[in-house]
């Protein structure tokens, strides 16, 4: 699995139109096979540092959905969405894969046959 993260640097004036191009693409990564994590909007601290996470199961599955929402209308509406309200300033993307859970391992089972707990 691969993970995106992404840092966005917003115009806080224009939250109303970061939030509506988040509910955009939350669908769209979802309709193009990954599972989006959210958006993370400020709260406290930086009123204009906003966050996205994002997973495909490999890194071929990214790479097919960025060439197909690269021509799709739904997804160059979101594009134009951000460009006209200049509510993006600027982003930054990173790749991060899961460390996995060790498996859990079962308790030994005791002489009598009964599990120790």
């Amino acid at each position: 699995m691969i993970t995106v993260h992404l840092k966005y640097e917003i115009d806080a004036e224009r939250i109303e139109d970061f939030e509506e191009y988040g509910r955009r693409w939350i669908s769209l990564v979802n309709r193009f096979g990954g599972t989006h994590h959210g958006y993370f909007l400020p709260s406290e601290g930086d009123s204009d540092i906003a966050y996205a996470l994002f997973s495909f199961p490999d890194f071929a599955r990214y790479e097919r959905y960025r060439t197909d929402s690269a021509i799709d209308p739904d997804c160059q509406a979101a594009f134009e969405l951000a460009r006209r309200t200049k509510c993006i300033r600027r982003y930054e993307r990173r790749f991060l894969r899961p460390l996995d859970h060790p498996q859990t391992q079962q308790p030994a089972a005791a002489p009598n046959g009964s599990r120790e707990v």
